[in-house]
């Protein structure tokens, strides 16, 4: 035999016993088949055995002859029995060319043709000592008998003309069903066509095959088994196909442990790609769906999908415990589930599930009782449910982490396959138990980023304060659950003068820590612009605070800095000045509708300390509108800033709509890609303050001032109807003034302002502090501030490059009348104190003036 014999004799040869020939014989006794364990064990090569008789390939030793059933002692001639379809087997002694003799066990097999007489497949091994009785004959019979590789022989017709009992076996099949058939007849899961045609090439090109898999069923089993199959050619003389030898092997528990190894790799990617509680319960019914059950169901408890601490143990666990359907698969959608994802569900006491709950124990119940009302599920919808998919096999695993229950998975078979298994059981319970490992790190994250969550909520503003200076609405898009809670932060808060502060800010980082690093920055922005500084200043102060974080802190934290944009807007000025520390650019829509971004220094992040600041002033028309946001809105993984900003500004271009309409659409525009960081956005369209509610005049240095002053403020009032606050603000305006006058510089300015609130304001060119204290019965001063901060909402002061401001805020309705008023000051002992107050009409007793001398108005 030529190169294709190599494949039976390689497989002949790695048996623990001697080598095997296998030779071919025609009717007339030519050899037309020679292995290489032939070859081997008689020594004669491949070229030299074809075609000659098998009495010159195996002579026998002088005076020696065979012992057989069918021959006599002493009958000269080949073992070739005589009579068609009788098999031989026995014990011959030949000579090898090289001299050397050998002991032969011998097997004749017929085999199937049209020949006359058939053909016949001799099997001869070396019979040695004690081998040739035992091991020498096991050797021989296992090709025919034992051994697990089946094999069949074919003619050019693609007939099988001789299979070994294994075939028999590997099949189900009965040996006379096989010969003279073609493999299609007897096989019908064999694919046919594509089996038949690696035959074809194999007798065409007399290359072997080897290694290719089908799939099939044995009549005796319901599971599907895999086998593996070689084929090399038979020749002639001359070469010529004279047939094939096919052989095959039951690769079926390999095959079963490459899909379980498959398997469980895949649910390890599927299991590990997120950090949602749902998504990964999800993921594990996906997992076992189609590979090894048709369909599956896990419930977890309720308290895990809340991220809360399960009880440790699965005795702590309670049958009453509250579950949820968290994860559905099934191979076909009808019918539908007797309860749905998300949904409560519950197991009977005495049911496997409540078992595996209670106990932390698996079921496998390899065959459902039909006649079961409430079956393995033991519960009527789940039983009925599994009914009507016609399920016939079912295991119940736990899903357990670190000894602790989480859930329960429910696995099913319903589809012509074989029942579950103990292995089936095993490979459950493995990916079972890396789903539960894998549920409790979601659920663990769960827990952490439910408290920054509501940590970050809690920091920020539930609604904007009230003032008039801008219209306000804002967007806050909280990062996905795998970036985890970000730092974002903005806020809008009202400043003396009806001016208002705009902020928008950014921690670096993610969790717990960028939260709480986040409200200590926005508390202390909001104790910064309490104190009316700039916005440079305001960012310098930060930026030192977010420095000391960072020494505070450790590496574990991940807040490694913030960026920050402060723009206070004046309503009367009708001005903005802004200052920003690694910030995006605000945008700026104006009334005409042109949109641009703010020509603004960007100044170098918070906590790298030491680099300066700029604020940049900007006149905004009334009715424009600002744009501050973060990042995260306008850049993503699939988003860069540039077209971040583009979608931006297209959003804004329909600057009159509602600004609630205005969020929407560029929230809806810049989120398509849900981003992976926080995002903010706050608008604020500007409003202006005009002469109808601000006048401004300017005082001399002079103590007789005082008095026109407070007159031209009580007209002022007169004219915005409210006169009910004449007593106060006049009180208010004199002490303002006449401690600008005794204690500071030129210029003074005094100016009021109607906005929500009265605001009565004193500027001169100093920048000494105003304190408040406590003054003795005998002090002729010292209580004028302690006066405005009694009839005040709120007062305080401003600094500029130029001098300070002191400022009253007052509520629009008087809340007493201006006698309630004159008996508030019955705590103060000695109204000479306070100058011009104490004789204001002459009369000896506190009052208004009848005719106040008026210098000058405004």
């Amino acid at each position: 035999m030529s190169a294709p014999g190599r494949t039976l004799s390689t497989a002949a040869d790695t048996s623990p016993a001697p080598t095997t020939a296998v030779v071919v014989v025609d009717g007339a006794g030519l050899v037309r088949g020679w292995s290489e364990g032939a070859a081997r064990l008689l020594g004669r090569p491949v070229p030299e055995a074809l075609g000659r008789h098998l009495s010159d390939v195996l002579p026998p030793v002088e005076g020696e002859v065979a012992e057989g059933a069918a021959y006599r002692r002493g009958a000269p001639g080949p073992p070739v029995p005589p009579g068609s379809g009788q098999a031989w087997e026995g014990r011959r002694t030949v000579r090898r060319p090289d001299g050397r003799r050998l002991d032969l066990e011998i097997e004749v097999l017929p085999v199937q043709d049209s020949g006359d007489p058939p053909m016949r497949l001799v099997l001869a091994a070396e019979a040695t000592g004690s081998w040739w009785s035992s091991a020498g004959r096991s050797l021989l019979e296992g090709i025919t008998v034992a051994a697990p590789v089946g094999m069949a022989m074919f003619d050019t017709g693609l007939r099988v003309v001789w299979v070994n009992d294994a075939m028999e076996t590997l099949s189900g099949i009965a040996r006379e069903r096989f010969l003279g058939r073609r493999l299609g007849d007897v096989l019908p899961d064999l694919d046919v066509e594509d089996t038949e045609a690696e035959i074809r090439r194999v007798l065409e090109t007399g290359r072997p095959s080897t290694g290719r898999e089908y799939f099939g069923h044995v009549l005796s089993e319901p599971d599907q088994v895999t086998y593996s199959t070689s084929c090399f050619r038979l020749e002639k003389d001359g070469g010529e196909p004279l047939g094939a030898c096919y052989i095959v092997l039951d690769t079926t528990e390999n095959h079963r442990a490459r899909q379980r190894l498959a398997l469980l790799n895949e649910a390890r990617k599927r299991l590990g790609g997120t950090l949602d509680v749902l998504r990964t319960a999800q993921a594990l019914a996906d997992a076992a769906v189609p590979g090894l059950a048709d369909h599956a169901t896990v419930d977890l408890l309720d308290s895990v999908l809340r991220g809360e601490e399960p009880p440790p143990g699965p005795a702590a666990v309670t049958a009453t415990a509250t579950l949820r359907c968290a994860g559905h698969r099934a191979v076909r959608e009808d019918p539908a589930p007797p309860i749905p994802p998300g949904e409560p569900c519950d197991y009977a006491p005495a049911s496997p599930g409540a078992r595996a709950l209670v106990e932390g124990t698996p079921t496998l119940t390899p065959e459902l009782d039909p006649a079961d009302p409430q079956g393995a599920a033991g519960d009527p919808a789940r039983s009925a449910y599994l009914r009507d998919l016609g399920t016939h096999s079912l295991m119940i695993v736990p899903v357990r982490a670190h000894g602790t229950v989480l859930g329960v998975a429910t696995l099913g078979r319903w589809q012509p396959k074989g029942p579950f298994r103990a292995d089936d059981l095993v490979l459950a319970e493995e990916l079972a138990g890396h789903a539960a490992v894998c549920i409790d790190n979601a659920r663990r994250y769960t827990h952490e980023h439910t408290a920054a969550l509501t940590l970050q909520r809690s920091l920020l503003p539930r609604e904007l304060p009230g003032q008039n200076a801008v219209d306000a609405a804002y967007r806050y898009l909280p990062a996905d659950a795998e970036a985890g809670v970000g730092g974002d932060w903005f806020d809008v808060i009202p400043l003396s003068g009806a001016r208002v502060a705009l902020v928008v800010g950014d921690v670096v980082g993610h969790g717990i820590h960028a939260a709480a690093t986040m409200g200590r920055l926005r508390a202390a922005v909001q104790t910064l612009a309490g104190i009316d500084l700039a916005p440079d200043e305001v960012l310098a102060h930060l930026d030192d605070m977010v420095g000391r974080i960072a020494e505070e802190g450790d590496d574990a934290s991940g807040v490694t800095g913030a960026t920050c944009l402060y723009a206070v807007y004046d309503p009367v000025g009708r001005d903005c000045t802004l200052a920003r520390a690694g910030h995006p650019a605000p945008a700026l829509v104006t009334p005409t509708g042109a949109a641009e971004l703010v020509d603004l220094p960007s100044g170098p992040p918070l906590g790298l300390g030491g680099l300066p600041f700029e604020s940049t002033r900007i006149q905004v028309p009334e009715g424009s509108v600002l744009a501050l946001y973060t990042d995260g809105l306008i850049q993503s993984h699939c988003l860069d800033a540039c077209q971040g900003l583009e979608l931006l500004l297209d959003a804004l271009a329909a600057h009159r709509a509602p600004l609630d309409e205005l969020c929407d659409a560029a929230v809806t525009r810049l989120s398509a890609n849900r981003p992976g960081d926080d995002a903010a956005l706050l608008l604020a369209r500007t409003r202006a303050l005009g002469d109808r509610h601000v006048v401004t005049w300017d005082i001399g240095k002079d103590p007789a001032a005082v008095a026109p002053a407070r007159a031209r403020a009580a007209r002022q009032l007169a004219a915005w109807g409210l006169e009910d606050l004449s007593f106060t603000t006049e009180l208010v305006v004199s002490e303002l003034v006449t401690n600008a006058i005794r204690y500071a510089s030129e210029p003074i300015r005094l100016r009021m302002i109607r906005d929500r609130t009265l605001i009565c304001e004193v500027s001169d060119g100093s920048s000494t502090s105003p304190h408040l204290r406590h003054a003795r019965t005998t002090d002729e001063g010292g209580r004028g501030l302690f006066l405005i901060a009694r009839f005040a909402q709120r007062w305080g002061a401003r600094y500029a490059g130029d001098g300070k401001t002191i400022w009253s805020e007052q509520p629009l309705e008087a809340t007493g009348s201006e006698a309630d008023a004159l008996g508030g000051l019955d705590a103060f002992a000695d109204l000479d104190a306070f100058g011009d107050l104490t004789d204001l009409d002459g009369t000896g007793s506190p009052g208004r003036r009848a005719n106040p001398a008026e210098p000058g108005t405004t």
